[in-house]
């Protein structure tokens, strides 16, 4: 009599984010170290930049730029990178591209932080792990022993906050917190928010996530598997995390807030929440402004930073940041 064992079944692919994220039916996850975005590195001398640890427990890092020819005091401008909570990174190179185009054209030290990722680091952690980002900045500025590489250059009572997708949701989401002037940051003084196609979603469809091409740069296919993944066990889009204006969200009609730019791509899914997001606390009082680049799709500006629209987004940047640093 002969006993035969026959071995599980292999783990299934569950998930898939950009060649680059692997989520299985056994619960294991594979990331790749490679970027979504092969693109070349443009690093040409004139911004130089390091790497700094921000927070030893969970060995998150930021990026640090800076104009290399830098002789008066600039003004500090955050880059949040984006990818659904669940992949990108500030050593991607269309991130880096990116800060050194921002460093260089606003003529101001960049900061682009990681944060922890889903699904292995569901919300709020990202959210938490921005506020931590701008709070390291805070012990630099009142610290003895900061760095002076940073301290040499950097305006502490002129930053900006800005967020690339996810990225943008976690500015969102840190506006709220800090709210107008920003006191708990003391010397650090937040001036504005720059919301570039902020990820934000809910229950009901958008007219533009419902109509929005398959072939989208960002489909709703992609848009649902990143909620899915990166949202509170449970919890559905409708969360206070993801949706400003869900049942469950606290009204922002009181809320005090620095002023707040908001960009979209005309063929972004996302437009109707960033204009429905900018219209509504308009409506408020705040000071908010929403520009909608016809035609472009999500991520126009990293994806190739040197487009017309892209151009043009970046003059817009500059007259934010110059109209809120008197």
């Amino acid at each position: 009599m002969s006993s035969s064992t026959t071995s599980p079944p292999s783990p299934q692919l569950v998930d898939e984010c950009r060649g680059v994220l692997f989520v299985y039916s056994d619960g294991s996850i594979k990331r790749l170290s490679k970027p979504s975005f092969n693109v070349p590195v443009h690093d040409d001398g004139s911004v130089l930049w390091k790497d700094v640890l921000f927070d030893s427990v969970h060995d998150l890092h930021l990026r640090l730029y800076k104009p290399a020819l830098a002789t008066a005091k600039l003004p500090i401008f955050y880059y949040i990178h984006g990818g659904g909570f669940c992949i990108g990174s500030r050593t991607w190179p269309n991130c880096q591209n990116y800060c050194f185009r921002l460093a260089s054209e606003l003529q101001a030290v960049v900061i682009a932080p990681d944060y922890r990722l889903a699904p292995e680091n569901r919300l709020p952690l990202a959210i938490e792990d921005g506020m931590r980002a701008v709070e390291w900045l805070q012990a630099e500025a009142v610290s003895e022993e900061g760095d002076d590489w940073l301290r040499e250059v950097a305006d502490f009572t002129k930053v900006f906050i800005s967020g690339d997708s996810a990225g943008g949701n976690i500015a969102h989401h840190l506006a709220l917190q800090l709210g107008v002037g920003s006191p708990r940051l003391a010397p650090v003084q937040i001036r504005g928010y720059v919301l570039l196609a902020p990820f934000f979603g809910g229950i009901v469809r958008s007219t533009s996530e419902a109509d929005g091409s398959k072939q989208a740069f960002l489909n709703l296919d992609l848009i649902d598997r990143f909620w899915r993944l990166s949202i509170p066990i449970g919890e559905t889009t409708d969360h206070p995390l993801v949706n400003p204006f869900g049942p469950h969200s606290l009204s922002m009609k009181t809320a005090d807030l620095d002023p707040i730019l908001v960009v979209a791509g005309g063929s972004d899914l996302l437009k109707d929440r960033a204009e429905d997001y900018t219209n509504r606390l308009k409506n408020w009082g705040k000071k908010i402004e929403y520009v909608e680049f016809d035609g472009q799709q999500h991520g126009f500006f990293t994806i190739d930073p040197n487009t017309q629209p892209a151009n043009q987004l970046m003059q817009l940047i500059k007259r934010f940041v110059a109209q809120n640093s008197s």
